[in-house]
């Protein structure tokens, strides 16, 4: 969920500020954040694939889903009930 949230606000907020206010700074901060972040959801979706054993494709399919402004936000209802299994 914070992965997703953080995509919206670098390409919604930060990046209009850095083209539009000139303000290159946002972009920085929040791009920097944003990929610490992609960084923890990819260790955290490798950990799915081997320790709970996860499908390959969703974990996959997930994966592209994060690249998809908004897509995340709507799967975290499906990870709750993924992760019940």
């Amino acid at each position: 969920m914070a992965e997703g949230i953080s995509y919206l606000v670098l390409l919604g907020i930060a990046m209009p500020l850095k083209y539009w206010a000139g303000m290159p700074m946002a972009v920085r901060v929040v791009g920097s954040l944003h990929g610490l972040l992609f960084v923890v959801f990819c260790a955290a979706l490798l950990w799915v694939l081997v320790a709970a054993r996860w499908p390959f494709f969703r974990v996959v399919g997930i994966f592209v889903a994060s690249f998809i402004p908004f897509l995340p936000l709507w799967l975290d209802r499906k990870f709750k009930d993924w992760g019940a299994e």
